[in-house]
C-alpha cells in the first residue's frame, strides 16, 4: 500500500515476495483449497493419476500408459500447471500480505484511560486496550495512543493517522460534527479528546483492514461466480466427451484390425488442453489485483461486488465543495463605486482583513497585494482597532485613526449604511445582483459609513476537473453535482465545471430521491460522503465511497472507505473497476480461443495411432504424435506464466467508448487467442526435436 511505504514501513524485496508466492503456491495444492476451483482440481486429478500410473509403471506393473519417460514428462508439467496458476493467485495475494503484516505491527495493545462517567471531570482507571468494549468511553491526551475506534463526544485534537494514511500531516478531530471519528492505533499529538468507544476488540477498523488486504474475507463476485460456474460447465462437458474416448478408441481398433488404441496419459493430456485452464488458473489472480490495486491508492474495498459495480458505473453523484472546487471562497475582483478607485478600494478592504484569519479574508489582502502590490504598514496593525465578525452583526473591519471600514453579507451593510445616514447606489444594488448571478458570493464594503464597493468572492474550480469530467463523458457516465447553493449558483458553478447536470439545495431525502430514480432508470450511480446526512444516500448507492475522516455513520454506509479522504479519487475507482472488468473479460476470450486453436493441434496426434489417417491434419508438422502432445501441455502450463503480470497489472485502460473498447479487445485477445497456440506449440516442438527429446 502507498500508505505504508509513507509511514515508513519496509519494502519488501521482490525476491523475497516470490519465494513466499512459491511456498504459498506449494501449500495450495492441498485438494481442500482446489475443489473451490472446479477447472484447476480437475488438473490436480488428472496429475495425481499420471503419477500413481507412473509409480505402476516404474514398478512393472502392466497400465495403458505410454512410456515411463513420456508419462513422467506429462505428469510433471501438469504440476507445473497446477503450480503456475497457484503461483499467480499467491502471487496477487503477497501484496496484500505484506500490507496486512505491516498493519499488524501499528496494532498495539496500549494502555487506555476509561472514565467513569462521559466528561472530562470524572475519574479514570487505566486499563489494557484489549478491555474496552463498546459503549466504554476513555480520556487521550498529548501523546497518547488511540485506544480503539470512536466518535469524539468532547474535545478538540490534532491526531496523527500516519499510521493508517501514511500521510504525516496531522489532521483535527472534535465533536460535534463530520470530523469527529478516530481510528484505534492513531495517536494524539496536542490536546486531549473524550471518546465513545464504537468497536468491541477484534472488530475495529484496523482489524477490518487486515482482514480486506490479506484477503482473508473476500468473497467471489456474482461475475465471478457465475464465471466458475460456465468454466465448471465446459469442464464436465470435455470430461464426459474425453471418457467415451478410450472404450470409443478400443473399439474402433478391435473393429479395424489396425491401430493401437488410446492411452490412458494422452486422454489426461487431452482433457487438460481442452478445458480452459488458462482463464480457471488466473481467475482468482484477477480479482485479487483489482482489490490490490485500489488498495495501492489508500482504497479499501469491502467486498470485490463493489469494486465490479464501479466497472458499470453510469452515473457518478460529486460533491461540490472539496471536490470540484477548492472549498473555499477566494476574492478575485475588487469591483469599486463611483468616486472610488479600484486600488483605494483594495486598500481600504485589505486593512478591514488584516485581522480576518477566515480563507476568504486572507484571499482578499493576497489579492491586493497581487493586483496592486499593496502591503499594510505595521503602523497601520499597530494603531487599528479590529472589529471581528459575530454571528449578531455579521459584519467585520477595522476603526483606524478616526475612520471606520466594514465588509461583510450585502444586506447587512446595506443595513448599515442606512443606520449610518447614508445611502447605497442603484450601481452598487446592481453589482450585488451581477456577481451572485454568476455564481459569485457579493461581499460589500462601507466606509466611514459609505457603500464604496462589492469585493466578489468565488468558489474557484479545481484546475483540471473540466478535463476529467470530459473523460467520465467519453466514459459513458453522467456527472452530477451535488450542493447545498442556491439553483442560480448552482446553475453557474455546474457551467464552468462542465458537470453533465446538479442538484442545488441538497437535503439527505433529495440525494437519496434523486439516486433511487437513476437505479429505477436502469444506472448503477457511485457517490462520496462524509458526513452522517450522507450516510442514508451512501447505504442506497451501488458504489459508496466514504471519506476516512468523515463520521463514522458514513464509513459503515459505504461499502468503500478512501484513506485519503480525496473525494476526486472517485474517478480513479471507476477507471480501476472497469480495468478488472476488461481484464476478466479479455483474458477470458483468450483462454476460450486458445483452447479452440489447441484443439487443432493435439486432437490429429492424440488419434493418429488409433486413426492413421489423421496424420494428414497434422498442418503444423510436428515431429511426432507424442511431441504434439508434450507440446501442447507445456505451452498450456507457460501460457498461464506468461499472462500473470497482465491478470495482476489489468489490461490497460483506454477513454473511448465502451463499444470500440470490446470491439478492440475481442480483435486483440481473441486473434492473439487463436494465433499464439500455433506458434508456441510448434516452436516448443521444435526445441524439443532439438534436444533429442521428440
Amino acid at each position: 500500500m502507498v500508505a505504508m511505504k509513507k509511514a515508513g514501513t519496509p519494502h519488501s524485496p521482490k525476491l523475497a515476495m516470490y519465494k513466499r508466492a512459491l511456498g504459498d503456491a506449494v501449500l495450495k495444492l492441498n485438494p481442500v483449497h482446489l475443489v473451490r476451483n472446479p477447472v484447476m482440481f480437475v488438473v490436480e486429478v488428472g496429475s495425481v493419476l499420471l503419477t500413481a500410473l507412473l509409480g505402476l509403471s516404474l514398478s512393472g506393473v502392466s497400465t495403458a500408459t505410454d512410456t515411463p519417460g513420456f508419462t513422467g514428462a506429462v505428469a510433471a508439467w501438469l504440476w507445473f500447471t497446477l503450480l503456475f496458476a497457484n503461483f499467480a493467485e499467491a502471487l496477487a495475494e503477497g501484496r496484500g500480505k505484506a500490507q496486512a503484516d505491516a498493519l499488524r505491527r501499528t496494532r498495539t495493545e496500549t494502555p487506555a484511560k476509561k472514565l467513569a462517567a462521559r466528561n472530562a471531570a470524572a475519574s479514570y482507571t487505566v486499563i489494557a486496550s484489549t478491555e474496552l468494549r463498546k459503549g466504554d468511553y476513555v480520556l487521550v491526551t498529548a501523546n497518547d495512543t488511540i485506544p480503539a475506534d470512536g466518535e469524539v463526544i468532547e474535545g478538540i485534537a490534532a491526531v496523527d493517522e500516519s499510521a493508517v494514511t501514511g500521510e504525516s500531516a496531522p489532521v483535527i478531530r472534535e465533536s460535534g460534527g463530520d470530523r469527529s471519528a478516530v481510528t484505534g492505533g492513531t495517536r494524539v499529538i496536542s490536546d486531549w479528546l473524550i471518546i465513545a468507544i464504537t468497536s468491541d476488540p477484534g472488530e475495529g477498523f484496523l482489524d477490518r483492514m487486515i482482514s480486506l488486504v490479506e484477503g482473508a474475507k473476500r468473497q467471489k463476485t456474482p461475475n465471478e461466480i457465475a464465471l466458475t460456474i460456465l468454466l465448471a460447465g465446459f469442464t464436465i462437458v470435455f470430461l464426459v466427451v474425453v471418457a467415451t474416448l478410450l472404450p470409443f478408441s478400443i473399439y474402433s481398433v478391435q473393429l479395424a484390425g489396425q491401430g493401437t488404441p488410446i492411452t490412458l496419459t494422452i486422454l489426461v493430456a487431452l482433457l487438460i488442453c481442452l478445458i480452459p485452464t488458462t482463464i480457471g488458473g488466473l481467475l482468482n489472480a484477477i480479482g485479487i489485483a483489482g482489490m490490490d490495486r485500489l488498495i495501492q491508492r489508500n482504497v479499501l474495498a469491502m467486498s470485490g461486488r463493489a469494486v465490479e459495480a464501479a466497472g458499470d458505473v453510469g452515473v457518478l453523484l460529486l460533491d461540490k465543495t472539496g471536490t470540484i472546487t477548492l472549498g473555499n471562497r477566494q476574492a478575485v475582483e475588487f469591483v469599486p463605486m463611483a468616486g472610488m478607485s479600484r486600488s483605494e478600494l483594495a486598500r481600504l478592504t485589505q486593512l478591514a482583513s488584516l485581522a480576518d484569519e477566515t480563507p476568504e479574508g486572507r484571499s482578499i489582502v493576497t489579492l491586493a497585494q497581487h493586483q496592486f502590490g499593496l502591503e499594510a504598514t505595521q503602523n497601520d496593525r499597530d494603531a487599528a482597532e479590529f472589529i471581528p465578525f459575530t454571528a449578531q452583526t455579521r459584519m467585520s473591519g477595522l476603526n483606524l485613526n478616526g475612520d471606520t471600514i466594514r465588509k461583510g453579507a450585502p444586506d447587512t451593510i446595506m443595513r448599515y449604511v442606512s443606520e449610518q445616514g447614508g445611502q447605497v447606489s442603484k450601481a452598487m444594488q446592481l453589482a450585488v445582483e451581477q456577481i451572485a448571478r454568476t455564481g459569485g458570493t457579493p461581499l460589500a464594503v462601507a466606509y466611514n459609513g459609505q457603500a464604496i464597493g462589492v469585493v466578489h468572492l468565488k468558489d474557484v474550480i479545481k484546475s483540471g476537473i473540466k478535463d476529467r469530467f470530459n473523460q467520465l463523458r467519453a466514459m459513458g457516465i453522467k456527472t452530477v453535482m451535488i450542493t447545498g447553493d442556491n439553483p442560480l449558483t448552482a446553475t453557474a458553478i455546474a457551467a464552468e465545471a462542465g458537470v453533465d447536470d446538479f442538484l442545488a439545495e441538497a437535503t439527505p431525502e433529495a440525494k437519496l430521491k434523486l439516486i433511487r430514480s437513476y437505479q429505477a432508470a436502469g444506472h448503477l450511480v457511485a457517490m462520496t460522503g462524509d458526513g452522517t446526512n450522507d450516510a442514508p444516500a451512501l447505504a442506497q448507492a451501488d458504489v459508496a465511497v466514504a471519506m476516512n475522516n468523515g463520521t463514522q455513520p458514513a464509513r459503515e454506509a459505504a461499502n468503500m472507505v478512501d484513506l485519503d479522504s480525496d473525494p476526486t479519487k472517485l474517478i480513479e475507482i471507476v477507471a480501476i473497476g472497469k480495468q478488472l472488468l476488461m481484464t476478466r473479460g479479455a483474458l477470458t476470450t483468450f483462454s476460450l480461443a486458445n483452447d479452440i486453436a489447441k484443439y487443432f493441434a493435439i486432437i490429429p496426434a492424440a488419434f493418429a495411432t488409433t486413426y492413421p489417417v489423421l496424420a494428414v491434419l497434422n498442418f503444423m508438422h510436428l515431429t511426432t504424435p507424442q511431441s504434439a502432445i508434450m507440446s501442447a501441455v507445456i505451452f498450456n502450463a507457460l501460457v498461464i506464466i506468461a499472462l500473470v503480470p497482465l491478470a495482476l497489472r489489468g489490461v490497460p485502460y483506454r477513454l473511448v467508448p465502451a463499444a470500440q473498447l470490446l470491439r478492440d479487445n475481442l480483435l486483440l485477445y481473441g486473434l492473439g487467442g487463436l494465433i499464439t497456440p500455433f506458434i508456441g506449440i510448434k516452436v516448443i516442438d521444435l526445441i524439443l526435436w532439438a534436444l533429442g527429446l521428440a
